[in-house]
């Protein structure tokens, strides 16, 4: 259960974050509070990447169980 909470977590946040730092370039501008546009669009992307191994991690965890 709470793997899933995690994945499911860090896959909204990393979302989020992509989709904030893209439109705040669309809009003109290379830094959102302090931070550049394109650090926080990789780490969005590596925040996707977590929530992607821990997809990985429960799917591996429910089939052996069976």
């Amino acid at each position: 259960m709470l793997l899933e909470t995690l994945y499911r977590f860090s896959a909204t946040a990393g979302l989020l974050a992509c989709l904030f730092s893209g439109l705040a370039r669309l809009s003109g501008s290379y830094y959102i509070l302090g931070f550049e546009v394109l650090t926080l669009y990789q780490a969005g992307t590596g925040i996707i990447l977590v929530s992607i191994l821990l997809k990985l991690e429960l799917i591996h965890r429910s089939q052996s169980e069976r």
